[in-house]
């Protein structure tokens, strides 16, 4: 049986890995009012960013491909969706577009949630609402 630290909250969070991290970061803080919680710059260029938004945390680096055998495109494209989930979808989708993002379908109610998804300028889809009542 595992032992379990019940002072340390267990928690999951994405990590968002771009080619650009200062812009990735710099339009999330636009797009979606997220706060910078965590910095870390090293010495070869590399960037570490821990952001938040009313609390859900996630974290934005840059591709090194030096160090990871990875393309991120094909990554970023094609095998992640996030969704934040928020009190007032249309206005931070509003937000997201008017920073940069691409509209992929408009805020609706469909399926139980008000929901609309844009693509963000570093190919990462996120999907803006909340469940309906």
């Amino acid at each position: 049986m595992i032992q379990r630290d019940h002072s340390i909250q267990t928690t999951i969070a994405p990590w968002l890995t771009v080619q650009n991290a200062g812009k990735a970061v710099e339009f999330y803080k636009t797009a979606f009012d997220a706060i910078e919680t965590y910095r870390l710059e090293t010495p070869d260029g590399g960037l570490v960013v821990q952001l938040s938004v009313n609390g859900a945390n996630f974290w934005v680096s840059g591709d090194n491909t030096e160090k990871e055998n990875s393309n991120v495109q094909l990554l970023g494209g094609g095998t992640i969706r996030i969704i934040l989930t928020i009190n007032d979808p249309g206005t931070v989708f509003a937000k997201a577009l008017d920073a940069g993002a691409t509209q992929v379908f408009p805020v609706g109610e469909e399926h139980g949630w008000r929901l609309g998804r844009i693509v963000d300028p570093f190919g990462l889809h996120w999907e803006i609402g909340h469940p309906l009542s």
